[in-house]
């Protein structure tokens, strides 16, 4: 029977329930592993995520997540944070070939995503919303999983060249130019392989010709890997050095003045009896981080010192039970240390003579345990059910303030909020059960409609428990929402529990291919915020901001994504493809109906590529519409629709690909929904008070990659 086969375009990267099915195949998802089971007269959907085989791609890994419907919130220059489902930060699980890293930094800075570059990867994965629970726990959004982890190996009994390539690029909207390598030598059972990349970019300019004040950065990472197998086995080792020395983060009241990780993992893979197999893994990850100033285009005077480390393993089975049943069990631990520190500066009255203690000997431990059990029923059916449980353990040492005097008659609130927080009993546990329940049923050979069903619950990170200042200044250096706000912690905190239902259509013809997927979610005790007071260093009542406390509600956010995909001639002017999609999300607390914050607004694209040979065009076009339902307690600013328009061109030739793209043709001027507030522009001028943070003007973009 005939095999719907959803390529890897974009659109259908984003399915959630489709993918979904994916990484519940394999606990350590790869890319040539599709297939449900091997069963005899079943139609099976085959779903891939974005690949990178040519390993081009310079830059972040958000160019390539776009392209599958994530949407960012703008930060750094290579540290924005993911949004799936209009929800950000912890609530998605982002796993690093398996790994789980957890961003250090009261302003997450440092972002799992901001420790891989596009040239490294070699597969990226996104599940919104219904994640198996074999895919990752302790998320209520979805899963992203980025693989760079792919030992290649050869027919040689001798260690020979297998592949390597270099790419560089230039980006003309802030002066960026960046590089990559990437090496492999191998044999038919060793396989060694380095992977590169440098970035370095100047502030950009928005379609006015203005300098997006504090956007600047320079990042470099590096990765090697060792691997050995033989006919049933393999073992994996993975290094990594990644360093920061600045990057601007317009939207914060600070900078990051270095970032220095190192990362190391192991990963065992046998195939067992009755084509069962195993996989064990191990990882380790440490940062050390700094935050304070380094460029005249935000001055100030603070530094700030954060030491996390990440520890953990997986243990994973996938044990067929019959010729169309699996069973996939797993257990997991991590554990993940921080330090967060602001030290004293010499000859300040506020800030010393102590060094200020924001989260001493912080502790997060996860224990996982969690069983899924996949059935293909008939020729149409396909079931998944799975159950996982997590114990969830957080703690911190006792803190101090800078100082325990009053200053010119008014109380030190540090100093109370300090000796509050430290006759606490702050150890705090959360017990979370995860379900899930998958349906795909397939209507004809071209036509599938999917269902799945999930409890998913986050506990609460140690920054939202634990960050305990209570002053103007305390409280603008927590938050990773670049509003400007000042946020609180609040150790009673309970986990995050969201029940989502998801729906997907899918029909793939010829020339047409189309996927419309809807989805519901009620969380309970989702994790916002409550006004608890206010600020302002000026007469003027726009430049006003709010100090808010970690609270508990309740939520309901929605939406749905269209995709369509149409042929329109191929010919010996070449292959034409008409491409759309449209996004549209809502969100809102249940008490009140008041706008949950950073929505994304209604957004469609519409894009024209032909195909002629070894040369690619592209021309889309992509409009976002006014945003005018905005969270009141962040001062959350609204934004006026725009649209904007791309063009691309690339050649292929022998070893050698270019490509030339014009970002933003028009020279459109807009403001960033979803990027928060310039802080750096507020404080070169105050006048217009806390504005929204523009998008970047017309960018003239140059990639070339070769290929050896």
């Amino acid at each position: 029977m005939q095999t719907i086969k959803l390529t890897n375009n974009a659109p259908w990267a984003y399915s959630s329930i489709a993918l979904a099915v994916t990484l519940a195949i394999t606990p350590q998802v790869r890319a040539e592993s599709n297939d449900i089971q091997n069963n005899q007269g079943v139609e099976h959907v085959k779903v891939q995520g974005q690949q990178t085989t040519h390993k081009d791609l310079l830059g972040s890994a958000e160019n390539l997540l776009k392209k599958q419907g994530v949407d960012f919130s703008e930060a750094g220059g290579v540290s924005a944070l993911p949004i799936l489902n209009g929800m950000m930060g912890d609530r998605i699980k982002i796993l690093i070939d398996g790994s789980d890293i957890t961003s250090s930094c009261a302003n997450q800075m440092n972002p799992p995503l901001s420790y891989v570059s596009a040239n490294q990867i070699s597969s990226t994965q996104v599940v919104a919303g219904v994640s198996p629970v074999s895919a990752g726990g302790d998320n209520i959004a979805g899963v992203i999983k980025i693989s760079s982890l792919n030992p290649l190996f050869t027919d040689s009994d001798a260690v020979t060249w297998h592949s390597g390539n270099v790419s560089s690029g230039y980006r003309s909207t802030d002066d960026a130019f960046l590089a990559g390598v990437n090496a492999t030598v191998a044999s038919k059972t060793l396989s060694f392989s380095y992977q590169g990349s440098f970035e370095d970019a100047n502030s950009y300019t928005d379609g006015h010709g203005d300098k997006v004040l504090d956007t600047l950065y320079q990042s470099q990472n590096h990765a090697l890997t060792a691997a050995w197998q033989d006919e049933t086995q393999q073992i994996a080792i993975k290094l990594t050095h990644q360093h920061i020395p600045y990057q601007g983060f317009a939207n914060q009241y600070m900078d990051m003045t270095n970032n220095d990780s190192y990362g190391a993992l192991v990963r065992y893979q046998r195939s067992l009896e009755n084509d069962a197999e195993f996989t064990a893994q191990a990882n380790w990850h440490s940062v050390e981080h700094e935050m304070g100033f380094f460029t005249d285009e935000k001055t100030g005077k603070m530094p700030m010192e954060t030491k996390g480390k990440d520890y953990s393993y997986q243990l994973h089975w996938q044990l067929p039970i019959s010729s169309d049943s699996t069973l996939l069990i797993g257990q997991e631990y991590y554990v993940y240390q921080l330090d967060d520190t602001w030290p004293a500066i010499e000859g300040s009255s506020m800030m010393g003579p102590n060094d200020y203690v924001n989260i001493n000997d912080g502790k997060r431990q996860r224990a996982a345990l969690y069983g899924e059990w996949q059935h293909t029923l008939n020729s149409r059916w396909w079931l998944s059910a799975g159950v996982r449980y997590e114990y969830v353990s957080t703690n911190a040492a006792e803190v101090q303030p800078y100082n325990t005097m009053a200053m010119m008659g008014m109380t030190n609130v540090n100093a109370i909020a300090a000796d509050e927080f430290n006759s606490l009993y702050r150890k705090r546990n959360d017990n979370i059960i995860d379900a899930t329940l998958l349906a795909r049923y397939q209507l004809s050979d071209t036509e599938v409609i999917e269902v799945g069903l999930a409890r998913k619950s986050r506990a609460p990170n140690l920054y939202e428990r634990y960050s305990w200042g209570q002053s103007t200044m305390a409280t603008t250096m927590i938050g990773w929402f670049g509003d400007g706000n000042g946020y609180i912690g609040n150790p009673n905190l309970n986990a995050e529990t969201a029940h989502t239902l998801s729906t997907a259509y899918k029909l793939v013809q010829d020339d047409l291919a189309f996927s419309a997927t809807a989805w519901y979610s009620k969380i309970n005790d989702y994790i916002d915020a409550d006004e608890v007071g206010s600020f302002n260093k000026t007469p003027m009542t726009n430049t006003r901001r709010n100090i808010l406390q970690f609270t508990n509600v309740n939520a309901t956010l929605f939406g749905a994504r269209i995709d369509a995909e149409y042929q329109l001639a191929e010919n010996r002017s070449g292959k034409w493809l008409m491409v759309a999609n449209a996004t549209a999300t809502h969100g809102e607390r249940d008490n009140g109906d008041e706008p949950l914050y950073q929505i994304k607004p209604l957004q469609t694209e519409l894009a024209l590529h032909q195909e002629l040979g070894d040369w690619k065009n592209s021309l889309s076009w992509q409009w976002v519409a006014s945003k005018d339902r905005v969270d009141s307690q962040r001062l959350e600013n609204t934004t006026n629709s725009y649209s904007l328009l791309n063009l691309s061109s690339s050649i292929q030739w022998q070893g050698a690909t270019m490509t030339v793209a014009v970002k933003n043709l028009l020279d459109e001027y807009y403001q960033l929904p979803l990027g928060g507030v310039s802080i750096a522009q507020y404080k070169t001028d105050n006048s217009n008070g806390f504005e929204q943070i523009a998008g970047a003007g017309r960018s003239l973009e140059l990639n070339i990659n070769y290929a050896f």
